[in-house]
């Protein structure tokens, strides 16, 4: 396992970090867990060949050609005149790159954009244009668009697990709302006269879920020696806990 995991970091390590998707997956991280398990090593167009060249070299597979064409580094940008704030583009941003709220004109941030294009599709009014990355163009030597890549790379990723983290505890959170309404409703279901034993049941079973998922959760961060990933397990099977003892607690006999 850990060899299994060294490898994916070092494949992940020469991935550019658009997170574009464009080999399939939907983040970069995917993509290398994909390519340890043995999948062709070409699929990655803002890479370029010379990626492809790189992993070829990590893995100790052929060079395939590119199965699309390279793609140089690019900025999303919005035309904010023709903007009518959907939202539509902030939801689809990988790395959380563009500002904006509802009914309000949205901006990209220029220096986090990575280029993905994954704004440009839900955009309902197509004001979205893309063109070359200006830190990509200001460059004088390949010494300076190396430096300025690294550094795209750095923050792409850094941004990717950014909002992914996030997602996942707004999902966790919506998750544990919806058992605490179920275990709300039960209780005040009981003042005013015997609960179904049924629906008893099935808030303690989805309150025992939660514990369960949480426990994963916390397992598969220890076993990556994750600590900020185990105090957000630890946190969300507290949590989930509390939820299970109260939901057992309205099927213990003489319970309100």
């Amino acid at each position: 396992m850990t060899g299994h995991s060294n490898l994916i970091e070092a494949i992940d390590a020469l991935l550019p970090q658009t997170q574009c998707g464009k080999c399939g997956h939907p983040g970069c991280r995917p993509y290398a867990e994909a390519i340890d398990a043995g999948e062709p090593i070409n699929r990655c167009p803002p890479g370029g060949e010379e990626t492809v060249e790189r992993l070829a070299e990590l893995t100790g597979r052929p060079p395939l050609p590119l199965e699309q064409p390279a793609q140089l580094p690019l900025l999303a940008v919005i035309r904010e005149a023709e903007c009518i704030g959907c939202t539509k583009c902030i939801q689809a941003c990988p790395v959380d790159a563009i500002l904006g709220a509802s009914k309000r004109m949205h901006s990209v941030i220029a220096s986090e954009c990575t280029g993905c294009e994954l704004c440009v599709a839900p955009c309902p009014v197509d004001c979205i244009d893309l063109v070359p990355h200006p830190e990509w163009q200001a460059a004088n030597d390949d010494t300076e668009r190396q430096e300025y890549l690294a550094r795209r790379a750095q923050l792409g990723r850094r941004r990717y697990q950014a909002r992914q983290q996030r997602l996942t505890r707004l999902e966790r959170e919506k998750r544990l709302e919806r058992q605490r309404r179920v275990i709300r409703q039960e209780t005040r279901g009981s003042r005013s006269g015997p609960t179904p034993q049924r629906q008893r049941q099935m808030a303690v079973k989805a309150a025992e879920q939660a514990v369960r998922r949480a426990r994963q959760q916390l397992d598969h961060a220890q076993r990556h020696h994750d600590s900020e990933a185990c105090h957000r397990a630890e946190t969300q099977l507290q949590r989930a806990t509390d939820l299970l003892e109260e939901a057992r607690a309205s099927l213990a006999p003489g319970s309100p």
